[in-house]
C-alpha cells in the first residue's frame, strides 16, 4: 500500500500540472475534492453507512473536522495555487518533509514515538534540506514574482498532511471506509463554498480538462485516501511517513521525463538531504517494513 501511494501521489503533481492550464486554482481543488467525495461516498454507503464503532463525544467531532480541514482541504487548495508558480517537481520534494514535520509532533502526541538522537539528527539533516529547497535557488527562477510564496504554498500543504496525519492516528476506533468519505465530504463542504466566493462560477473546462479532473478525483483523491487511512490506523502516522521517501523520487523522475521540468542542482541537494534525514528519523520504520 504504502509503495502504491508513492508513486501514485508522486504522479499527481504531473497531473495537476497538466490541469491547472484548463482550470482556477481553487475549483480545481473542489473538483477534485468533490468528486472524491461523492465516490468514497458510493462506496460507503454500499458497505452500511457505519463510522464510529461507538458514540462520540464533541472532542472527537472536533477532531474529525480538523482533519477533513489538514488531510484535504487546506493542502489541496494550497498546491493547486502553489503550483501556479513551481515544477510538479519541487511540489513532490517538498512533500518529503511530512515525515520530518511529523516527528516533533508525534513525539508530543503518539505514544510510543519518542525522539532518539537518531531522529533528532535526521531531523536536522532534513530540515536544512527544507530550507535549501524553500530558500535560494532551489529551483532555476520562472521569472514569476509569487514564486517564493507558491514555495511556501506547497510546504505548508506538507505542513497540513503531517499534522492531519498525527490527529487521524487520534481517533477512536473507526471504519476507514466511513472515515474517508467523511473526510472528502467535511472538505468538500468548505472548499467549493471557498472557490464560489473568491473565484466566481465554475470555469467552463474543455473534455481534455474534464478528463483529467475525473482522474484526480478517482485515483490519487478518492482511491488514495482509502489506503491512507488504511495505512494511519493500522500501521501509525510515522510508518505512513515512509511513503514520503517515493513521493520526491517520482515527483522529480516524471516531471523531467514528461514535462520537461529543470533539475537543478540544488533542488537535487534538497532532495537528497532531506531523504537522508527522513532514513535516519525513521529507521526503526524501516527496520520493521524490511523485516517482513
Amino acid at each position: 500500500m504504502v509503495a502504491t501511494l508513492g508513486f501514485v501521489w508522486g504522479g499527481t503533481f504531473l497531473v495537476i500540472e497538466v490541469a491547472l492550464e484548463g482550470i482556477t486554482p481553487f475549483w480545481l481543488a473542489a473538483f477534485r475534492i468533490g468528486f472524491g467525495a461523492f465516490l468514497t461516498t458510493l462506496v460507503w454507503q454500499m458497505r452500511g453507512g457505519a463510522l464510529f464503532a461507538a458514540p462520540v463525544d464533541g472532542g472527537t467531532r472536533v477532531n474529525l473536522v480538523a482533519v477533513a480541514m489538514m488531510s484535504s482541504a487546506l493542502p489541496f487548495m494550497l498546491i493547486s495555487w502553489g503550483q501556479q508558480y513551481v515544477t510538479a517537481g519541487f511540489t513532490g520534494v517538498s512533500m518529503a518533509s511530512v515525515a520530518l514535520i511529523v516527528l516533533p509532533l508525534a513525539h508530543f502526541l503518539v505514544p510510543g514515538e519518542r525522539i532518539t538522537w537518531r531522529r533528532a539528527l535526521g531531523f536536522v539533516i532534513g530540515f536544512i534540506g527544507v530550507v535549501i529547497l524553500i530558500g535560494g535557488h532551489a529551483f532555476e527562477s520562472t521569472g514569476v514574482a509569487l514564486e517564493l510564496p507558491g514555495r511556501m504554498a506547497c510546504v505548508a500543504a506538507a505542513s497540513c498532511y503531517a499534522v492531519s496525519s498525527i490527529l487521524m492516528r487520534r481517533l477512536p476506533q473507526v471504519d476507514p471506509v466511513g472515515l474517508s468519505a467523511v473526510l472528502l465530504l467535511i472538505g468538500s463542504a468548505f472548499v467549493i463554498p471557498l472557490a464560489l466566493a473568491v473565484e466566481g462560477p465554475p470555469p467552463a473546462v474543455d473534455a481534455r480538462t474534464l478528463w483529467v479532473l475525473a482522474f484526480l478525483g478517482l485515483i490519487p483523491t478518492a482511491a488514495m485516501n482509502l489506503l491512507r487511512v488504511q495505512v494511519v490506523r493500522t500501521a501509525g502516522p510515522v510508518f505512513m511517513s515512509l511513503v514520503n521517501y517515493m513521493v520526491p523520487v517520482w515527483a522529480v523522475a516524471l516531471g523531467a521525463l514528461l514535462l520537461g521540468e529543470p533539475l537543478p542542482p540544488s533542488l537535487l541537494w534538497a532532495m537528497l538531504l532531506i531523504l537522508i534525514g527522513v532514513a535516519l528519523s525513521q529507521y526503526g520504520a524501516l527496520s520493521r517494513l524490511f523485516s517482513r
